[in-house]
């Protein structure tokens, strides 16, 4: 199972699947599907104007504008929908950077340009080869745009999320909590969970007193103790607004 490690802005590395081959080919399946469906369309509506119209050339601009849509799909899909397809949606795998932080726009155009060599021309080879031979199972666009496909499946395990398993009767320490959200606190459990299998004190203690700082309080109790108070307070209060 090839994995990619990502290193956020906030120097904390996260670990993702990298999307098969055949998950890919059944994104691109699915998108085709619809294309399939969407010229079904077109050729009902072309055909309905050209009954009307003895103007061939007319019906011919219109076919044209009409297939703009398709022609540019993956562009625009991915520009809005940040790095997905229908399909890919489907199949929850997505378009990243390779090394990590914000894609950009220009990445999506190389990738886009370069699915006419990937996988329009000579059926596909040229890309199903390049992932199946390249250590991150990128194609040629992916390669010129530094970009990697990940799947973002969860697993459904309580330390893959922001809960905490806390009982009815727990009693919150630190009120505060509630000014944090959700993405403060993804970022303190990620940070705690790989300290602590680490044994990285150090680095605990940091988190520590950033968390302390931040919420503006001072506590007697040990580094883990009070960031995984910290963690139950914010699951308990979020749990009962």
């Amino acid at each position: 199972m090839a994995n990619l490690e990502i290193n956020t802005t906030q120097n904390v590395n996260l670990d993702y699947k990298i999307a098969s081959v055949g998950e890919r080919i059944l994104a691109i399946l699915i998108d085709l599907s619809l294309f399939s469906l969407y010229l079904y369309i077109v050729n009902f509506i072309t055909g309905a104007v050209g009954n009307s119209l003895s103007d061939s050339w007319t019906v011919f601009g219109l076919y044209q504008l009409l297939l703009l849509p398709i022609f540019f799909y993956s562009l625009y899909m991915h520009i809005l929908f940040n790095g997905r397809t229908i399909g890919k949606m489907v199949l929850k795998i997505k378009v990243v950077p390779a090394t990590g932080g914000a894609i950009h726009w220009s990445q999506y155009l190389i990738l886009w340009m370069l699915r006419l060599v990937d996988i329009w021309l000579f059926f596909a080879s040229v890309g199903i080869l390049t992932i199946l031979f390249t250590e991150k199972r990128q194609r040629l666009g992916d390669l010129a745009a530094a970009t990697v496909v990940i799947s973002t499946k969860r697993k459904v395990a309580i330390h893959h999320t922001l809960l905490e398993d806390i009982s009815e009767a727990y009693q919150p320490t630190f009120s505060v909590v509630t000014n944090l959200t959700d993405k403060d606190v993804r970022l303190i459990k990620e940070t705690y969970l790989a300290a602590v299998a680490s044994r990285d004190f150090k680095t605990l203690n940091a988190l520590r007193v950033k968390v302390e700082e931040v919420l503006g309080v001072s506590s007697p109790l040990y580094d883990k103790q009070f960031i995984d108070t910290v963690l139950k307070d914010y699951n308990h209060y979020t749990q009962h607004m």
